[in-house]
């Protein structure tokens, strides 16, 4: 499973003009969710338990030192097979990295419902839906977790 993490103080998805996630409270974390093939539950637990305790916020010494869960911030969650692409030929990225839809919606869906059983708000968007997503990156703050690397 792979994230890309960006701190953000405002945030939206809108999918066919529509808003279908803000995050809310912000500051927040904007998540954007790829999902391998070997992904299961193990990694649901993981990458959620780093999302809400991952210190990129400001403590009030200005030092990095706060979680989402230290700022009561949101989290906006969006699906992103695209975090699989596979440029090693050519310049088409090929996708076949990522989860099939039927493994990687129901993992993204449990990301998010551990995030809010650890106490965060969390809203996304529509998994497979092409989305527009807006957002303001704080600092620019932007982190890449990948459970490839905690496994044993």
């Amino acid at each position: 499973m792979r994230a890309v993490i960006q701190r953000s103080t405002r945030a939206r998805v809108l999918i066919d003009g529509a808003v279908a996630g803000t995050l809310d409270p912000a500051p927040g974390l904007v998540v954007l969710l790829g999902v391998g093939p070997d992904d299961s539950a193990a990694q649901v637990q993981v990458m959620a338990d780093k999302i809400a305790g991952l210190r990129i916020f400001a403590d009030d010494e200005g030092k990095i030192n706060r979680s989402l869960l230290d700022v009561g911030g949101g989290a906006l969650v969006i699906s992103q097979f695209t975090l699989y692409a596979d440029l090693r030929r050519g310049r088409r990225p090929g996708f076949t990295g990522a989860a099939a839809p039927d493994i990687a919606a129901p993992l993204v869906e449990r990301v998010m419902d551990e995030l809010r059983a650890l106490g965060v708000p969390v809203q996304g968007g529509r998994f497979g839906a092409d989305m527009q997503v807006e957002l303001v990156n704080d600092g620019p703050m932007t982190i890449l977790l990948d459970t490839d690397l905690w496994r044993s």
